[in-house]
């Protein structure tokens, strides 16, 4: 009995350990604990109208990559739009006409934001601003719509039926004698 439960215990300490080690692994190798919050990367700015979902230490990303990662959000009391700061890899040129967009990783998944490089010849310096943006999108509102107006074209419908069925209605006439 003795014997049974020293390796019991054993065993349970060998799992731990490789959790432990496969945790730390995850952590180090996932880009969430070098996250570009720091000094380096070339800092920018955006302005949305919305960025719903979006925190700090959410994606940068280009073509799906990622570059970067959002270092500050805050609320322009002037008007009343979303300020994003975020960073980008230093080696990244980033044309001045590039545009940037709140981004869904899926139904379910979290939001990033995706930057689309431009054709200028110009370069965004460090401190500098990406003036064409799109906020995020709604799916909650998009459904809402959705639902709304089928319920109503559905509504408007069952009105016509019923006022076709009511005698006098406009349904089918006795024929006059």
């Amino acid at each position: 009995m003795q014997g049974r439960s020293l390796t019991e215990v054993a065993t349970g300490a060998v799992i731990l350990a490789v959790a432990l080690l496969f945790l730390g692994y995850a952590v180090l190798n996932s880009g969430r604990g070098t996250a570009m919050g720091g000094g380096d990367g070339t800092q920018l700015t955006a302005r949305f109208d919305r960025i719903d979902g979006l925190s700090n230490g959410a994606d940068v990303r280009i073509a799906g990559v990622r570059v970067g990662s959002v270092t500050d959000t805050r609320i322009d009391p002037q008007t009343f739009s979303a300020e994003l700061t975020f960073r980008v890899d230093r080696g990244l040129r980033l044309p001045a006409d590039t545009s940037a967009e709140i981004t869904s990783e899926g139904l379910l998944g979290g939001r990033y934001v995706s930057l689309v490089p431009g054709g200028s010849d110009r370069v965004l310096a460090d401190g500098g601003r990406i003036t064409q943006t799109q906020g995020s999108v709604s799916l909650e509102a998009l459904l809402g719509r959705f639902i709304f107006s089928v319920t109503q074209i559905n509504s408007v419908n069952q009105n016509q039926q019923e006022q076709g069925a009511a005698p006098g209605g406009g349904g089918a006439a006795a024929a006059p004698r």
